[in-house]
């Protein structure tokens, strides 16, 4: 249980729109916006008490974080009911909460099961809102440049601007997020100073009340209210803010606020009068407009000095590329305050230092927060490989004359900024903990072995690959007939469509699951499997840490006896952890020979189920499944939904050697991002492009 795993996973979120801060930079960490006297009480509701080794856990890492420590480890497998035993943590110590979990699929369901147990308490989702990412980038070798591209969903940045609003109002807010939350997201001090602060009986004329609406981004539309926009009609001003989904109505007598409501959006009727109101910023990155000529001067001193470098160095080709970009962008912020890119000026914008850290989600908690890091044997290594990948990226546009140095602090946190910006309390949770985690608290650990409902560690069996696929075939009707669900994992994503192709010619429901599965979809085929309109989910790498899925009583590992990252044996506890919470629940092992890693996840099960019985003789327990109830579709919205999946248009292109005859939208979208994702960056703007194509053929 002390082996290190990496996994770089870069996730990048790139600011889209930053207008001129002031010279000074708050520090961070220093906002006490809701004091702890103010709290509201995190309500934990539950129909179920803690058991089996819950209440021992609950007690002792409330305990050891009361009395100073800022570093537990949670071992719990799986089943054990880790979630309820972090609810009842969150509950006792009464602090604003990040967890921080490697994958969205489990950052929604996380999401789910908080706002179950915390209802009147704000629980919030914060990943990255794009649908689609490209970055700027520059190929050397065939001497191309490709504009960042990205498809923001806009359901998911109003959700994280929930998050960021509630973060700095109340302090019952429980976040969960992936790893983009170590992104840049502008001042937290900028955006709390901006929010427009509005109460019953104020004097306020109309048009300041206006002017400040402008300031924080919010656009004047008189004809439709939207999402982020205004309108005014007399001395009544509708607000439909960026964060929710009712609207603000403010009613003026003269220059006094006379009335404040919410208001719902379609009927316009009065949902409930309220005496104050906040407004925060229909942005994440909004500042004071003075400043403005003090950034265009910096950027100019970092231009002449750039400038004289590359002249130095002969690149007088790359000296005037640069020196045209630049300028171009001086002349838009001098007029406009805005530029394409503008995020790659944010060191100069936001005051700071070279080398510095942008602000994060993690300056909006303040000082006293809790973190919860999910999964920690898989988040903690991906949050150290995300800021490499992002500077090789940018050197070399910095290297070609494409982008001036500062470019490069506009980054994720690196690793040991990470470390150094924990709260004074941390809780790493994971079924097989890492050595990090050990180092972390000295080796001291505390295990939740012993689930309440009695059900033991799946049993295990070895099977030769010769034939597998005739005695997985098998294995699958019988499991199907007993009313129970399947999980396939395989190496690689064509053996998981190829694989998921045989089943379905074989009369069998079968679905697949992997990276280039859009973020939202994923959530919506995990809980169609579970409730039923298909049997098997054939899987790589995403059917493993924190998925509850209660349905499944059969775990299928193909190739189990190739060692690597898929097949290690913290990835093997976890893959067969998805069969532990089944009182039917098996999992066979496909493999011509017993690796170290096999035969270690093997007798950890075995130590673990033995426990359990042990503990179920002691407590009269029958073992029984888990019974967990289907939580609702995930209420965010595709963009694309009326043209997705509509066909296109015959063409002379072609993509992987063949022509383009009938391909759907949705083909091509999979096929852009799967090239985006290998960093084949011109093959992903060329099917970008020829997307584009398809939908002037769909709308003519």
């Amino acid at each position: 249980m002390t082996i290190p795993q990496n996994l770089p996973a870069p996730d990048p979120l790139v600011k889209l729109k930053v207008i001129p801060l002031p010279p000074e930079r708050s520090t961070a960490g220093n906002l006490n916006i809701c004091p702890p006297s103010t709290q509201t009480p995190f309500l934990l509701k539950s129909s179920y008490a803690p058991a089996g080794d819950q209440p021992d856990a609950i007690k002792e890492i409330t305990a050891a974080f009361k009395n100073g420590k800022k570093f537990q480890v949670l071992l719990g497998v799986t089943g054990s009911g880790k979630t309820f035993t972090m609810a009842n943590v969150i509950k006792n110590l009464e602090k604003p909460t990040l967890i921080l979990t490697h994958n969205k699929t489990l950052a929604a369901q996380l999401y789910q099961e908080f706002k179950a147990f915390f209802p009147e308490n704000a629980v919030e989702y914060f990943v990255s809102y794009y649908d689609y990412y490209q970055p700027e980038a520059y190929i050397v070798a065939s001497d191309t440049f490709i504009d960042k591209d990205a498809s923001i969903n806009d359901e998911i940045d109003k959700l994280r601007l929930r998050a960021t609003k509630n973060l700095l109002t109340r302090r019952d807010t429980i976040i969960i997020a992936s790893v983009s939350c170590i992104y840049g997201l502008g001042s937290p001090a900028e955006y709390f100073e901006l929010m427009v602060r509005l109460k019953v009986g104020e004097e306020r004329e109309r048009d300041d009340i206006l002017r400040d609406l402008v300031a924080i981004q919010y656009d004047r539309n008189d004809y439709a209210l939207e999402r982020g926009t205004f309108r005014v009609r007399g001395d009544r001003i509708d607000v439909y803010p960026s964060y929710d989904d009712t609207g603000l109505r403010i009613e003026l007598y003269g220059d006094t606020i006379e009335k404040l409501s919410w208001f719902h959006l379609v009927t316009g009727d009065t949902i409930k009068s309220v005496d104050e109101i906040i407004v925060a910023p229909a942005k994440h990155f909004v500042t004071k407009e003075e400043g403005r000529l003090r950034i265009t001067e910096q950027i100019q001193r970092e231009l002449d000095r750039r400038l004289i470098d590359l002249q130095a160095e002969g690149k007088v080709l790359e000296a005037n590329r640069l020196n045209s970009r630049v300028r171009y962008d001086l002349e838009l912020i001098r007029e406009t305050g805005i530029c394409p890119g503008i995020e790659n000026y944010s060191r100069i914008i936001e005051g700071r230092k070279p080398g510095t850290r942008p602000y994060t989600l993690w300056d909006y908690f303040g000082k006293d927060w809790f973190l919860i890091v999910d999964e920690s044997h898989v988040s903690i290594p991906q949050v150290g490989g995300m800021c490499e990948g992002d500077r090789s990226r940018k050197t070399t546009l910095v290297d070609y004359g494409w982008r001036l140095p500062c470019a490069i602090d506009n980054r994720p946190m690196n690793f040991a900024e990470f470390e150094h910006e924990m709260p004074p309390s941390v809780l790493f949770v994971s079924a097989t903990p890492a050595d990090y985690e050990f180092k972390k608290t000295g080796g001291r650990i505390v295990e939740q072995i012993n689930r309440p409902t009695g059900l033991l560690d799946p049993e295990v069996e070895v099977m030769p690959i010769e034939g597998q696929m005739e005695d997985l075939l098998a294995r699958i009707k019988k499991t199907i007939s007993n009313g129970d669900r399947i999980l396939v994992t395989t190496l690689t994503k064509k053996m998981a469509q190829d694989l998921t192709d045989y089943l379905m010619e074989r009369k069998v429901k079968t679905r697949y699951l992997h990276s280039d599965i859009r973020t939202l979809d994923r959530h919506d085929i995990i809980r169609e499997l579970r409730m039923g309109k298909f049997n098997v989910l054939v899987g790589i790498n995403l059917l493993r840490e924190g998925l509850d899925l209660p349905e499944v009583a059969l775990v299928a590992i193909l190739d189990a006896d190739k060692e690597g990252f898929l097949r290690n044996y913290r990835g093997l506890i976890q893959t067969m952890g998805r069969a532990s919470r089944n009182v039917l629940g098996r999992v066979v092992l496909y493999a011509d020979r017993i690796t170290d890693s096999m035969k270690k996840a093997i007798e950890e099960t075995r130590r673990r189920r033995e426990r359990q019985i042990v503990f179920n003789r002691i407590s009269n327990i029958v073992p029984r499944s888990v019974h967990r109830k289907l939580e609702d579709a995930l209420e965010i919205q595709d963009p694309l939904a009326e043209v997705r999946g509509k066909k296109g248009v015959r063409g002379r292109k072609s993509i992987d050697g063949r022509e383009l005859e009938e391909y759907s939208i949705e083909e091509l979208d999979k096929a852009m991002k799967a090239a985006a994702a290998k960093l084949d960056f011109e093959e992903a703007a060329r099917l970008r492009d020829l997307i584009r194509e398809i939908r002037v053929g769909v709308k003519k």
